[in-house]
């Protein structure tokens, strides 16, 4: 009479002391330094991209990628390419229209060694935060072509079916096992010799002057629904790799000892 309630009891036993041992294992370590990291973007991270009134009505609240990002680097979130300082890191997640001098500070970002990840979206799919027409929205396609046409780039919009737009999308970059989610990724039709390519040309990585340029057909890369675990506290569930990536590619500190194993289709 006792022996299942006893077996179902050290299941539930053993199946909390592995969740704990998980959370220990995926929390920041104490004592840790930060690299700094650099972001510029158009997309709506900061303050959840609402205006002045709804920020006071409901508080300041980053997005979860931001939050995300700030437990690998010391995060800044910059207005211009100017504030990029010697070695430091780049992420660049589809950006608003640069000016031809960002343009060329961009490009001569690359003189130097670092890591430049590019989020360029041909169709963005994030939700405009304000009205249609709003300048302060997220671009609805990339507008880094000058930029990719100097570097002998050409990016594609995603790919129809006859459902629409494609959708989720799974990618094995070929960095241990991880795996990222893409949503309505376009491909590089265009690639110079210097690059590889992965997840059948929707991600390159490119030697351009001294720097490592990592370049993603997809923004949406950066949002919740593609990475977060449906979990609160247990981030061992997560839906994807798309953050631990990033945070290991731009040199990020934090790593968990213990990552998720994939099934590849």
């Amino acid at each position: 009479m006792l022996r299942w309630p006893a077996i179902l009891m050290v299941a539930m036993l053993w199946y909390g002391a592995g969740q704990l041992l998980l959370a220990y294992a995926y929390a920041p370590q104490a004592g840790q330094t930060f690299p700094r990291l650099a972001v510029l973007t158009g997309l709506p991270l900061r303050w959840g991209g609402g205006d002045v009134a709804a920020m006071l009505a409901s508080g300041p609240a980053d997005a979860p990628a931001v939050t995300e990002l700030a437990h690998r680097f010391d995060l800044r979130l910059i207005d211009s390419l100017m504030q990029v300082e010697d070695d430091e890191p780049l992420l660049v997640a589809h950006p608003r229209a640069l000016p031809p001098a960002e343009m060329v500070r961009l490009d001569g970002l690359t003189v130097r060694p670092r890591t430049i990840v590019v989020l360029a979206d041909a169709l963005s799919s994030w939700e405009p935060p304000h009205p249609l027409g709003d300048p302060r929205n997220p671009p609805v396609t990339s507008l880094l072509t000058p930029l990719f046409d100097h570097w002998g780039i050409a990016l594609a919009a995603p790919g129809r079916d006859a459902s629409g737009w494609e959708g989720d999308v799974d990618v094995f970059p070929g960095l241990a096992g991880q795996k990222l989610r893409l949503h309505s990724a376009g491909r590089f039709t265009r690639l110079p010799a210097n690059c590889q390519s992965y997840g059948d040309r929707r991600i390159a990585r490119c030697v351009i002057g001294r720097a490592t340029v990592w370049l993603v057909g997809d923004a949406d890369l950066l949002h919740e629904s593609l990475w977060r675990s449906p979990v609160p506290r247990a981030p061992w569930l997560r839906r994807s790799d798309n953050l631990a990536w990033l945070g290991d590619i731009l040199r990020g500190a934090g790593a968990p000892l213990f990552d998720p194993i994939w099934l590849r289709p």
